[in-house]
């Protein structure tokens, strides 16, 4: 016995060791990050106030890159091209406080993705805040860019503002999009919803990346009883930082107002029957193939439920005429102060 309790007293110890030793690793990865990001925005100012001051071309980056990769052998990171990459992001981020401190907080490769492909100090904004809240890789960043989760954000339809508490609603309405991208899924364009619904629980890591992160599978037909009733749920899912359930309804047609009763009775049911006390009241989306804006904000009006309906497509598009209901900037700001 005395053995045994030695054993289990060490283990417990050693876990605690390697948990310490884990977290150190992490924050010195951090402050290595953040050390290399001044660097690199320190270097990029010399570059430009440098050409400004001396009428230097480009020729200058060129021959500074031989004699930095001569003296530091190895040192990939002082090709021509990452000093033409730290010049941008110094001239990109220079002069904005609100932005500056955020590219420290994410890695060398995820800013250049996010400097090459977004343009726009508060498109920049969206995915260094996102990248960072939701720790997303170098690929998982690019499928949101290319996915226009920007916009698709943005644009989303929902009640949140109306019906949620005001701690959660804005994180609410970042967590949910106009429009979702299955192209993994392989289906074909025709489809049943059992299908849908199939092909998603196959490729379930890929569909709770799209989904947009911090959430977690909870069951596909989930069973509900109401006095007696079986009801079922198609997908419900948890979003860790929001706490709480989402439910997910899959039509693989266009959207009509009825579907908006039948959610509000499945999220009655599961905050009644299902969430615990410390948890944040259920949300539900509603996915459609397809749906009219003006229904709906009509469908959406006097519900007491919070509910968002988007669309989802098997291939990547954001129709035009849709940019127009991008929010003004300063919306946009504010929405934005609310990724951390």
């Amino acid at each position: 016995m005395k053995n045994k309790l030695v054993a289990d007293s060490y283990n417990i110890f050693v876990q605690e060791i390697k948990q310490r030793i884990r977290v150190a690793q992490y924050k010195a990865l951090k402050t290595v990050n953040k050390e290399l990001i001044l660097l690199y925005l320190d270097i990029g100012k010399r570059i430009v106030e440098n050409q400004k001051k001396h009428g230097w071309g480009k020729a200058i980056v060129e021959t500074l890159a031989k004699d930095l990769q001569t003296e530091f052998s190895g040192a990939a990171g002082y090709s021509a091209d990452n000093l033409w990459r730290m010049r941008k992001l110094y001239l990109n981020y220079a002069g904005k406080p609100k932005l500056a401190p955020l590219v420290q907080e994410i890695a060398w490769a995820h800013n250049i993705v996010i400097m090459e492909k977004c343009k726009g100090d508060l498109q920049r904004e969206f995915y260094l805040r996102m990248a960072k809240k939701f720790g997303w890789t170098k690929n998982v960043l690019i499928h949101q860019i290319e996915n226009q989760s920007y916009e698709k954000t943005l644009i989303n339809q929902t009640n949140f503002n109306r019906v949620l508490p005001a701690k959660i609603k804005q994180q609410a309405k970042l967590a949910v999009k106009d429009e979702y991208t299955f192209d993994f899924l392989e289906l074909a364009n025709e489809h049943s919803e059992h299908e849908l619904e199939q092909a998603m629980l196959a490729k379930i890591n890929r569909f709770l990346i799209e989904m947009g992160g911090m959430f977690a599978f909870m069951g596909n037909q989930f069973r509900i009883e109401v006095d007696g009733e079986e009801y079922f749920i198609d997908l419900l899912l948890y979003h860790r930082r929001l706490k709480c359930m989402v439910a997910i309804e899959l039509k693989i047609g266009k959207f009509i107002p009825e579907y908006v009763g039948k959610m509000q009775f499945y999220l009655a049911s599961l905050d009644t029957l299902v969430k615990e006390k410390h948890e944040n009241p259920s949300i539900g989306i509603i996915l459609c193939k397809e749906k009219k804006r003006t229904i709906v904000e009509y469908a959406l009006k006097n519900s007491k439920k919070p509910i968002a309906v988007a669309n989802y497509r098997i291939t990547s598009t954001l129709p035009k005429e849709l940019r127009k209901e991008l929010p003004n900037p300063q919306q946009i700001q504010l929405l934005l102060e609310e990724i951390i």
